[in-house]
């Protein structure tokens, strides 16, 4: 099991929440996705390895974008 922690910006909302972890658990291999609103704080877990370019297109998709 692999798990990472990104940072989101632009989230303000249980909306915001909702999206990205919808877009974000839609991601083969992931099999869980905790997203803290106050930090942005993002915790993907999966039973592979995911690409960072995969999880910042899911949260680009959502409306947001990973902190670099």
């Amino acid at each position: 099991m692999a798990v990472r922690t990104y940072t989101v910006t632009g989230m303000t909302c249980s909306h915001c929440v909702n999206s990205v972890t919808e877009e974000v658990g839609r991601i083969p291999g992931v099999t869980g996705v905790e997203v803290d609103l106050t930090s942005g704080a993002v915790t993907v877990t999966s039973d592979r390895p995911v690409e960072d370019t995969a999880v910042a297109a899911a949260v680009d998709e959502a409306g947001y974008e990973l902190a670099r």
